[in-house]
């Protein structure tokens, strides 16, 4: 927080940040809802850095105020996770071609895996996502071959020694078998090349299709494959919250 010359109008900064109008931030204010670097703050005079102070209104983060942008794609299967492909195949660069911005991916997916992509220009946001430091979690679904028993995810869990190390995952549910071939849903933080297909064969079930339906506090709900939606208010905060930006 700033002194009472310097900064920006708490109220102000909720208010252009599209929280409520500024009369009810006010109210949130003196109802206690509003925190300021982990300090509840009432005084209607107060002053913030909106870049560099930690806001959050009823518990959610309030992203720092800048210029930077941060996309949701929905990843289709073929296309490679490149700007541009030095190879000729279809890249990130056709999905996002009406955009203005130099964006660039966080992370990457396999050429034949789809799903939950995030662009941003926000490097130093991006280099803490990618981090193994702050091991953002993945969720993945995945069709494999066989028919998976219960037993397995203990297994994982426990972890599976492959040609780079031990692997495991932090979660494994089964969830569905037919037909010779199941749906299976794990979680995962650890960022290894092809580790989610490697481990899955590693244990007797080869990846049919696969695709990341969750990075960190973001999911992909209904979002359609080969779209793109800008994060919201409340999953951008949530985002800098995961690596303590």
């Amino acid at each position: 927080m700033n002194s009472e010359q310097d900064g920006v109008r708490l109220q102000k900064v909720l208010a252009q940040a599209g929280v409520a109008s500024r009369r009810r931030c006010e109210e949130l204010m003196l109802a206690g809802l509003v925190e300021v670097n982990g300090e509840v703050v009432t005084r209607m005079g107060t002053r913030v850095d909106p870049v560099a102070d930690v806001i959050r209104v009823e518990g959610r983060r309030l992203p720092p105020a800048s210029d930077h942008v941060y996309l949701l794609l929905n990843k289709p299967r073929g296309v490679v996770s490149s700007m541009a492909d030095e190879q000729g195949r279809p890249d990130l660069s056709e999905l996002v071609a009406d955009r203005q911005e130099r964006l660039f991916h966080v992370g990457r997916l396999d050429t034949d895996t789809s799903g939950l992509l995030l662009l941003t220009n926000d490097g130093d946001l991006a280099h803490r996502l990618a981090h193994p430091a702050f091991e953002v979690t993945k969720t993945y679904v995945a069709l494999v071959d066989g028919a998976v028993s219960d037993s397995l995810g203990r297994r994982l869990r426990d972890g599976v020694e492959l040609d780079d190390g031990l692997a495991a995952v932090d979660r494994f549910v089964v969830k569905d078998r037919a037909r010779g071939r199941s749906m299976v849903e794990l979680d995962l933080h650890i960022g290894r090349n092809r580790i989610v297909r490697r481990l899955l064969e590693a244990v007797g079930h080869p990846v049919r299709e696969l695709t990341r339906t969750a990075f960190g506090p973001l999911t992909l709900g209904s979002l359609a494959v080969g779209d793109l939606r800008e994060l919201t208010r409340d999953e951008t905060g949530a985002l800098f919250d995961s690596v303590q930006a």
